[in-house]
């Protein structure tokens, strides 16, 4: 099925609230333990639910995620209003106490397609010192392989960053053990408390993406958020085109191999070809309508206008969703319709959404133009 990106989004991100009870060093949403005033209320996820029905079918995909969506008392009236309508429901819980085994059941119950929780290192010391609270790593653990138990998808999202790329084949043997149906590797963008941390650099970069397409051989899809240019390198491998690995690519790819052996599947490496504000949409907690969670540029909010009509008519989406648009190497580049470079993190970068990627290493005619 062809999506036409220009009328609707294919996932609806809600960050349902602020509240969290971890303390990550590099969350975008920069969590706080309690709620913030102006949340929308259960009638206001409910309208929200209601205008991503007016999309039409197919419906997009709503994610609800946080802070902590277990934090809301209400989570499980929305997720019961959303499935009503037949709208495909995932959440992105916290590992916290009170993520159970029970809850669980409870979102299977009700009809949840699929969770996704955060691993971002191999062992407890690395993973925890990360989220700041002891005992997340082992909770992660036990909750994913539970939900797997118990019919859920479970999505693994790892954010890589600086101290944790050499870390990467060791997180995806862990992955693969649950087993996690999707790896989703988020590169950092330095937005929220992240901007305290240091992302990859654009040679670290193409070298992790290199890692990824050789991961996603043993089973596992293997996407990429905000390294749009994993869908390039995975291009260039399906033309056959040359390839040259550099040491650390290298280091990655032996590691890999020495964990799980030769690889056993055609490589699971599919993408829709979204990025921020094209096939995407993040309402945050009080209704502010923007690209994504990581490209805090608010377009409107749903107390002024319906989702729908700010998704294919805000001048903000129209312009993302038009390569032609985009400056720098990222405007010519023959790559630019299934990349088009992070928008979030050109922002970052220099506050311009238009500019180009400044991580991506691709020479304008090194393959063919």
């Amino acid at each position: 099925m062809t999506w036409n990106f220009d009328a609707k989004p294919i996932l609806v991100f809600w960050e349902t609230t602020k509240a969290c009870d971890l303390a990550c060093h590099h969350c975008r949403a920069e969590a706080i333990p309690e709620s913030l005033p102006g949340e929308l209320t259960t009638q206001g996820g409910k309208s929200l639910i209601d205008q991503i029905e007016a999309f039409g079918r197919p419906y997009p995909i709503l994610i609800l995620t946080g802070g902590d969506p277990l934090k809301r008392s209400d989570l499980f009236e929305l997720i019961s209003y959303a499935r009503t309508k037949g709208i495909q429901v995932s959440v992105a819980p916290s590992a916290t106490p009170l993520l159970t085994p029970d809850v669980l059941l409870k979102m299977a119950d009700h009809g949840v397609d699929g969770i996704s929780l955060s691993l971002d290192g191999a062992t407890v010391q690395s993973h925890d010192d990360l989220r700041g609270v002891p005992g997340t790593f082992t909770r992660t653990l036990a909750m994913a392989q539970f939900a797997v138990n118990a019919g859920l998808k479970v999505q693994i999202n790892t954010t890589v960053m600086e101290h944790n790329v050499e870390e990467l084949p060791a997180i995806f043997q862990v992955v693969k053990s649950i087993p996690a149906h999707v790896w989703e590797v988020f590169f950092l963008i330095q937005t929220g408390r992240g901007s305290q941390l240091n992302e990859l650099t654009p040679s670290v970069s193409e070298s992790v993406c290199h890692f990824l397409y050789q991961s996603a051989h043993y089973g596992v899809t293997v996407r990429t958020v905000e390294g749009p240019y994993f869908r390039r390198i995975v291009r260039q491998y399906e033309e056959q085109l040359p390839v040259e690995l550099d040491p650390l690519a290298q280091r990655l790819n032996k590691d890999l191999l020495t964990r799980l052996g030769e690889p056993t599947h055609s490589p699971l490496a599919r993408s829709a070809g979204t990025r921020d504000g094209k096939g995407i949409v993040f309402i945050s907690y009080r209704g502010d309508v923007s690209p994504s969670g990581f490209l805090p540029v608010v377009a409107d909010n749903l107390g002024n206008q319906s989702l729908p009509d700010i998704y294919a008519k805000n001048p903000l989406f129209v312009e993302l969703r038009d390569t032609t648009s985009f400056k720098g190497r990222c405007g010519i580049c023959e790559y630019a319709q299934i990349c088009g470079g992070s928008r979030a993190r050109a922002y970052a970068r220099t506050n311009d959404v238009m500019e180009e990627d400044p991580n991506c290493v691709f020479e304008l005619g090194s393959v063919r133009i």
